[in-house]
């Protein structure tokens, strides 16, 4: 049988048209019900699809079109194949046993390009200021960082005063406040396709690397981890997890592969546009919810943060000995590498 392909053309892209905009209905909103006439319809129309691929696989100089209709069966088949559940109520429970971790562990090579960056900019920091100590003040902002360190380490150790005494609570407060701040605005600059996001993560080891190599320099190590450890092995993890998800908030975003291809007497090319923002707006419906996930992982991660700076990292020897407080961190450190890297497994096996 020879196939008139204009013909055929014109007379099944209304149904692939219908189809397809069924699919994006379903995608959207997944678990609303619908009602049998239109789930018959929705079967004719797979039938009807699935049958138009099946005549137009001998067309070897029409493969995109074959492609299209590949890619319309095989979302027509997906749709009509899949079990869902309905949602579940919001379990703490189970946001910090499975759903946490689980998100982290869906999305490694994001926190690998995260943590690459951030260790870059830590590395570039820490040359500057090695290679010349005039480059101090512009690379750190803090005003407390920006002397001597030996000087500051001095001060600290002489310090009688809890300088701190009835002000814990806000400054704690004001601790996680900010640095949730920063992290949700890293987050969001995943809108800019994770440029933004690649330069704050990169801006922020720049401090870390600056201010390491700084008191290192000076001879005050063991000041420098009693000090940044307790708090920093959660707080730096933090920004680091949340720079990952703004680069799956920029890969939902950029997407893989590009435009749907064209095909012979295609769409005009509003139509074309609008189904290349359906298929992007596809993408961040499906990053949704691990992005929420991720964001509010490091929220809490920044609350317990703020509360071991306030109440633990600020108190120097002879009041707490160092040892203690890098005893302290080295522990949380262990502890949040095998929650990230162990939570959740069995539940991630039985899904």
């Amino acid at each position: 049988m020879i196939l008139d392909l204009d013909r055929f053309l014109a007379a099944e892209r209304p149904f692939w048209s219908e189809l397809e905009t069924m699919l994006d209905g379903l995608e959207a909103d997944p678990h609303r019900a619908r009602n049998l006439d239109t789930l018959r319809r929705f079967h004719y129309l797979y039938q009807r699809a699935s049958s138009g691929l099946a005549q137009v696989q001998s067309f070897a100089s029409e493969p995109a079109l074959r492609r299209y209709l590949e890619t319309l069966v095989a979302r027509a088949y997906g749709e009509s194949h899949e079990a869902r559940r309905a949602p579940a109520g919001f379990s703490p429970r189970a946001f910090f046993t499975a759903g946490f971790p689980r998100a982290f562990r869906r999305h490694l090579r994001a926190f690998a390009l995260a943590a690459g960056v951030t260790v870059a900019g830590a590395a570039f920091g820490g040359f500057a200021v090695a290679l010349d100590v005039e480059a101090k003040p512009a690379l750190i902002p803090f005003g407390h960082l920006a002397g001597d360190p030996a000087e500051r380490v001095r001060e600290e150790e002489k310090a009688v005063d809890d300088r701190l005494s009835g002000h814990k609570a806000s400054f704690s407060s004001m601790l996680m406040t900010h640095n949730t701040r920063v992290a949700v605005f890293c987050l969001a600059l995943g809108l800019t396709w994770g440029f933004g996001t690649l330069v704050l993560l990169f801006y922020n080891g720049v401090i870390l690397g600056a201010v390491a190599v700084d008191y290192i320099a000076a001879g005050q190590t063991s000041f420098l981890l009693g000090w940044l450890l307790p708090h920093g092995v959660i707080e730096i993890p933090a920004f680091v997890l949340a720079g990952q998800a703004g680069f799956v908030l920029a890969s939902a975003l950029i997407g893989w592969g590009g435009a749907r291809p064209a095909i012979a007497g295609a769409p005009s090319s509003r139509r074309q546009g609008e189904a290349l923002a359906a298929t992007a707006g596809a993408r961040l419906r499906a990053a949704g919810p691990d992005l929420v996930t991720l964001i509010a992982g490091v929220a809490v991660m920044l609350i317990w943060a703020g509360f071991v700076e306030a109440f633990l990292s600020q108190y120097h020897e002879p009041v707490l000995p160092y040892s203690v407080k890098i005893a302290f961190g080295v522990c949380e450190l262990v502890l949040l590498v095998l929650y990230l890297a162990r939570a959740g497994r069995g539940a991630e096996g039985a899904a």
